[in-house]
């Protein structure tokens, strides 16, 4: 038998941080079958004992519920008594010819449920027939009903779509009512809640299943995978367990729409550092190193730099505690507590599991011991790089690219789309765009204007004109007000008793929670007190509502938190790159790159959406959580690759630091990135607008980091600055003295 070769010291030669390090290591291996049955019993107590993450179930009024437009509703009904917008609508059209008397009996009915002489758990209701006359601006005529109806707004909205849906199935029965469905801002957030629930397991199979084949296929191993899932379900069982608990005890909730992301986020996370693991493990029994000194050697090289990591992407996430929106201000702690929770499993469950199985984690793949040799020839590619006249042409190259990129991301638009989100075969889907063809797009969801002031609404000729005024408004494709529905005026739904206010439906011709109808209302809004003065109504006080209202707020507030989360997470990101290197001048350039493939990565989201599928917009909150995750996991990558780098030119030049680093740390990310592409790329099987954006975004995002930022521009931009790096350090300059006086 021939002797194995020496291998290299066990113990860390210098630096209090290196053998802190390595005593963690030691104590991790030590009690790696405790820690191992310390986790299982987390995770079964966690699915047990722990309440499950939820979600809030009226995330509409949630979303903007400081907004102005829901206390332009609330000083409505206090006017008038009662609420004039409704964000449910039942909807029949033949478009053919609906039936007078199908028409007569849906007016009939909104009256009877008016005046509590129906048997309904609806409160009210407000039918508008696109009938000759009542609906000049109606793209048809007498073929369509939409019935306004008022659910009791405590109810959650699958409660409330729930009530709804039971009244319109039990009255229209009859085929020549020509019921097509109910639809609405709060039916189509029911219905979003129903497709993701019938989706989120596919989606987590398959994302679990594309993940587990990456790793199998990085190391060839069949064991691999298997520790991987061990470790990702410990993970996810937990987090989602604590998850739960801590917004029940600070009385927080998950947005619904989110919850999927967090799951994918983990999986990812957790993947990449069991990725960093393994290869470190490989390394070190191919040194020649036993299983239990490998797996120490490996924890104590790779944890500092998973830790440090982990932390970032943490801070990243966290810097969303900033923003004045509700959404993400809840958003952001559970995205830090999932990457911690993450973190702790992949510091302290992946070493024991190393260590427990040794060279059987890479099975049926064999790691010999691989004797001393030359090092062999560096690819072309890694010559480019390591080169300063080809870098500097592929610094060029590489920022050009991303430049284009990132110019298309000023086309950038933001709505919300509750509805044209779902799948085109959802009942509020097929039930919207029958009312659309009807009447007009925005009928979904009119605005609702108030006037106020004394005696106004005894001015009927002025209010007239302030109507017609409205209509003449471009965008505007129709107005319904005091006079133009019998039934509505019965209840004085339009003028109050006193005279004082009178109120207007204003139907827009564009999708209401569209980017497009959003600049619609703004210009509307703009003008209302020169309308209000040109028609004679002399002073007033103007009050607007509705989802339309309520998205502009919406954006507008989000908008307004892009500053302040940008500086934020750049700060922080930027801080923990300056402490992990020690430097100043390396963190910037890496940020800057950061930075750069973020805002590439949001062009091509507007060329694909925008301009090649010719969406109106992008949902709202996409951008501002896809870049914070993609920012945060950036910096996430640029401490494994330039920390190895580092570690490398402590004891040889910054040009063979790179060449010797570069290779193995580009395959462990290159891996890694892929695992995490598909855990979020997969998001977009979900069949939902934002599903498939954050899917595209996330996933595009991740490979141009690291294909083109980690593979190409951050080794370039190195070898171009080179040991200047590690200013005001100067670490790089240091050992490179001290190797020249040994």
């Amino acid at each position: 038998m021939t002797d194995a070769p020496a291998p290299p010291e066990v113990e860390p030669r210098r630096g209090f941080m290196a053998k802190l390090w390595y005593g963690y290591a030691r104590v991790t291996v030590a009690l790696r079958w405790v820690i191992v049955v310390g986790w299982v019993a987390a995770a079964t107590a966690a699915m047990l004992f722990l309440p499950p993450m939820q979600g809030t179930a009226n995330d509409i009024e949630a979303l903007g519920a400081n907004d102005s437009s829901f206390a332009a509703e609330q000083r409505s009904l206090e006017l008038f008594g009662f609420p004039l917008l409704s964000r449910a609508a039942i909807v029949q059209r033949n478009p053919e010819a609906l039936p007078p008397l199908v028409q007569a009996e849906a007016v009939m009915r909104g009256i009877a449920i008016n005046q509590g002489k129906h048997d309904t758990e609806l409160l009210g209701a407000i039918p508008v027939p696109n009938a000759e006359g009542a609906f000049p601006e109606a793209a048809e005529t007498n073929t369509t009903v939409i019935t306004y109806v008022f659910a009791e707004p405590t109810l959650n909205f699958f409660e409330q779509t729930a009530v709804v849906e039971e009244f319109a199935e039990r009255q229209l029965t009859d085929a020549s009512d020509a019921y097509v469905g109910v639809t609405g801002s709060i039916p189509a957030r029911a219905a979003q809640g129903l497709v993701l629930n019938s989706y989120v397991h596919i989606v987590e199979v398959v994302t679990i299943i594309a993940v587990l084949t990456i790793v199998a296929l990085t190391f060839g191993s069949l064991v691999a995978p298997a520790l991987t899932l061990i470790s990702v379900g410990a993970a996810v069982f937990v987090t989602l367990g604590v998850s739960g608990w801590a917004a029940t005890v600070m009385n927080v909730s998950i947005p619904a729409d989110l919850r999927p992301l967090i799951v994918a986020l983990l999986l990812g996370i957790v993947t990449d550092y069991c990725i960093f693991y393994f290869a470190g493990l490989r390394t070190r029994l191919r040194e020649g190193h036993d299983r239990l000194e490998a797996a120490r050697l490996a924890t104590a090289s790779t944890t500092p730099i998973v830790t440090v990591a982990g932390v970032t992407v943490a801070a990243g996430t966290a810097s969303l505690l900033v923003a004045e929106s509700p959404l993400f201000s809840g958003f952001g702690p559970a995205l830090a507590l999932t990457v911690l929770t993450g973190l702790v499993v992949a510091m302290t469950l992946v070493p024991a599991l190393v260590a427990i199985t040794g060279r059987a984690v890479f099975w049926p793949r064999t790691t010999a011991v691989e004797p001393a040799k030359v090092r062999e020839r560096p690819s072309l590619l890694l010559r480019a790089v390591a080169n300063r006249g080809s870098a500097f042409v592929i610094v060029l190259l590489t920022v050009a690219g991303l430049g284009l990129g990132a110019y298309q991301a000023r086309h950038l638009d933001l709505g919300l789309g509750f509805v044209q989100s779902l799948p085109a075969a959802t009942s509020a889907q097929r039930a919207a765009e029958a009312a659309s063809e009807g009447f007009a797009p925005g009928i979904i969801s009119p605005t609702e204007i108030v006037l106020e002031a004394p005696g106004v609404g005894e001015k009927a000729d002025e209010v007239a004109d302030f109507g017609e005024a409205l209509k003449s408004q471009p965008g505007v494709a129709g107005v319904i007000g005091p006079g133009d529905l019998r039934a509505a005026d019965d209840v004085g739904a339009f003028t109050t008793e006193s005279g004082d206010a009178v109120r207007f439906l204003m139907v827009l011709d564009s999708t209401p929670l569209e980017s497009t109808a959003i600049e619609t209302l703004e210009r509307v809004q703009a003008a209302l007190p020169q309308l209000a003065v040109d028609a004679n109504l002399g002073e007033v006080t103007t009050y607007v509502g509705g989802d339309t209202a309520l998205a502009s707020g919406i954006i507008a507030d989000t908008t307004n938190d892009l500053l302040r989360i940008g500086l934020v997470a750049l700060a922080v990101n930027l801080l923990l790159l300056v402490i992990f290197l020690r430097a100043l001048v390396a963190p910037l350039y890496l940020l800057a790159s950061n930075v750069l493939s973020l805002v590439a990565t949001l062009g091509l989201a507007v060329l694909f959406f925008q301009d090649f599928l010719g969406q109106d917009d992008l949902t709202f909150y996409v951008p501002f959580a896809g870049s914070v995750l993609l920012l945060s996991l950036g910096s996430d990558y640029n401490i494994f690759a330039v920390g190895h780098i580092w570690q490398e030119a402590r004891t040889r030049p910054l040009k063979e630091a790179l060449m010797v680093a570069t290779p193995e740390s580009t395959r462990a990310i290159t891996s890694a990135g892929l695992a995490l592409a598909a855990s979020f790329g997969l998001l977009a099987l979900v069949p939902l607008g934002p599903f498939r954006e954050l899917g595209f975004l996330l996933g595009v995002g991740i490979l141009i980091d690291v294909f083109v930022v980690r593979a190409l521009l951050v080794p370039s931009l190195i070898t171009l600055v080179g040991p200047v790096s590690s200013w005001p350090s100067g670490i790089l300059k240091r050992e490179r003295r001290r190797r020249r006086t040994v």
